[in-house]
């Protein structure tokens, strides 16, 4: 199915003294919801997809892969937005959209709002995240609860943050504003506290971009990014709000599209490597949430590759959630992916392990 097509041609570590432990990371630690008995391959492979869509309302190829059960989620931008009123018809439309029988669980509705920079929808929070990386923990707590009331009124339950990116000088991360802080133990301090915040109002926190893009000046948006930090830097300094994050029951974390050979990626981005997310983010840091990578149309995430060998790519390494900013490239990712899953190219118990733990986040969502 085109979806496009069809309408218009988708334990708390304690840091300067304060730990905080995340509402809602009992659900987090929740047994994974089983996959339902007798779904297809193109819907496995849509749970596992989310994406992006033009204007205010949305397609009707996309109402219709929804209503299939044959996506996961959607992305917010501000093309999208017009009103909260008008935001909240939107998700609300999205939500009553009839589903199969065991796909009944809340859409997963995201959007990137860090602050500052990055807020796709009027309102909180009010400072950028190096304001509230001055400001404290107590500060960005407050910012993340008043930001997961926000959302959660326009019917979005899922936030893209906060950067946990260290915010070394001239890296984009900190030319943006979009850092915490360039000291670890900080940006573990007060990102952890505003992630505490949004999901204090039912609104799951997304940690990104693992395991860390402070160290570039290539915004990964725009072109590919090689980061040569050895791996006991990287443990030490990069990992070290991630391994904070989790440790208090963070929800969500987003793989980074960088590149990372003192970690094993190779030439690969982080979201297409099997090892950084198995070893580094599962093993090492026992993060047992879902994945999701940054958009994997944008060039850091190709890498000279097609977008068929990107999503492949992606759903071997484990990433959970593939993330694409149009609901065309979505729709062919997905029939990549079930063609793959149904070809024996792609391993079932891995590919529905993934399935079960992006179920599980939804149950725990709400509309």
């Amino acid at each position: 199915m085109r979806w496009v097509g069809i309408a218009a041609a988708a334990a708390a570590l304690a840091v300067a003294s304060i730990a905080w432990a995340l509402p809602g990371s009992e659900e987090t630690e929740s047994r994974p919801l089983a996959v339902p008995a007798g779904l297809s391959d193109r819907q496995l492979a849509g749970q596992r997809i989310v994406c992006g869509f033009d204007g205010r309302r949305p397609p009707s190829g996309l109402v219709q892969a929804i209503g299939a059960g044959e996506v996961g989620g959607v992305i917010l931008f501000a093309d999208n937005v017009s009103s909260r009123a008008q935001v909240r018809s939107l998700t609300d439309g999205l939500q009553a959209v009839q589903r199969p029988a065991g796909l009944q669980q809340p859409l997963i509705v995201s959007i990137d709002q860090e602050g500052g920079q990055v807020k796709r929808l009027p309102g909180p929070p009010s400072m950028s995240a190096a304001e509230m990386g001055r400001r404290g923990a107590k500060i960005a707590r407050a910012q993340g609860a008043a930001t997961g009331a926000s959302l959660a009124g326009a019917g979005i339950n899922v936030d893209l943050a906060p950067v946990l990116d260290v915010a070394r000088p001239r890296g984009f991360i900190a030319d943006q504003r979009r850092g915490f802080a360039a000291k670890p133990g900080r940006v573990a301090s007060v990102g952890t506290a505003f992630a505490a915040g949004l999901q204090s109002r039912g609104v799951a926190a997304t940690a990104k971009h693992f395991p860390g893009l402070g160290a570039t000046a290539a915004n990964t948006d725009l072109r590919p990014s090689r980061i040569g930090l050895g791996a006991g830097k990287l443990r030490r300094v990069d990992e070290a709000p991630y391994r904070s994050f989790i440790a208090a029951g963070g929800k969500l974390v987003m793989v980074s599209s960088a590149r990372y050979p003192r970690l094993g990626t190779g030439k690969l981005p982080a979201s297409q490597s099997r090892p950084l997310i198995s070893a580094e983010l599962r093993e090492r840091l026992r993060f047992t949430g879902v994945t999701i990578s940054d958009s994997l149309e944008a060039p850091g995430a190709r890498a000279g590759a097609g977008p068929a060998k990107v999503a492949l790519r992606a759903a071997e390494a484990g990433t959970d959630l593939l993330l694409y900013v149009h609901c065309d490239a979505a729709a062919k990712a997905a029939g990549v992916l079930a063609n793959a899953l149904t070809g024996g190219r792609l391993d079932r118990a891995s590919f529905e392990a993934s399935v079960e733990r992006v179920l599980a986040l939804r149950a725990t969502l709400s509309r």
